[in-house]
């Protein structure tokens, strides 16, 4: 099913694409090759690197589950991840993962690299990456029992919630609440994207 996901959501932030408002994903059985990744040369660590819009949203989310007393919300932590073998899921890292928020219900220990999987990740669509390369990781997240993975593009202010790789929900621009049934998480979603308005005192 995360599969299926790969080919619907195509889109690489580039302006040239056509911007597909999602509300509840709809079945599609093609493959990967609408998927085109023209960042083949750009190394992992380029490729993370958030433009505006990728470091408000992170920053958006961080602080609204930040607000949650149940959670502790902590950003690009490194996952240890060398239990399994992250080239299966299509990915160059060998033994760390860092999802750009990490959600925990018990506080890790203070480590450069934790063993310790956080209970939901989030990542969120940069302009230099593919969402192929992201499922990837969702793919390698709940392979490491992680309970729950958002999926965040914020070019058309969609969010996807996984539970299981087979299941899943998309939240677009329609949608007023996200909701998290796994973490029992309900969000406005246009905190999410907010941008504040600088205006004239």
């Amino acid at each position: 099913m995360l599969d299926f996901l790969e080919s619907k959501i195509y889109l690489g932030c580039s302006p040239k694409l056509k911007l597909w408002t999602p509300t509840i994903m709809e079945h599609r059985s093609e493959d990967m090759s609408e998927v085109i990744d023209l960042e083949n040369d750009l190394s992992d660590e380029e490729k993370e690197m958030g433009s505006f819009n990728h470091s408000l949203t992170q920053s958006n989310l961080t602080s609204l589950l930040h607000n949650d007393e149940r959670f502790t919300t902590l950003v690009e932590l490194s996952l240890d991840a060398s239990q399994i073998e992250l080239s299966q899921f299509g990915l160059k890292v060998k033994e760390e993962l860092k999802p750009d928020v990490c959600v925990y219900t018990n506080q890790p220990d203070d480590l450069v690299k934790t063993t310790l999987m956080p209970d939901m990740a989030i990542e969120i669509l940069s302009p230099s990456q593919t969402v192929s390369e992201l499922i990837g990781k969702l793919k390698a997240y709940f392979a490491l029992s992680v309970k729950s993975c958002w999926l965040v593009i914020p070019a058309i202010e969609s969010i996807t919630i996984f539970s299981h790789p087979k299941r899943y929900k998309t939240f677009g621009t329609d949608a007023t609440e996200i909701i998290d049934e796994v973490m029992d998480i309900h969000l406005p979603i246009q905190k999410v994207f907010r941008r504040r308005s600088n205006r004239p005192k």
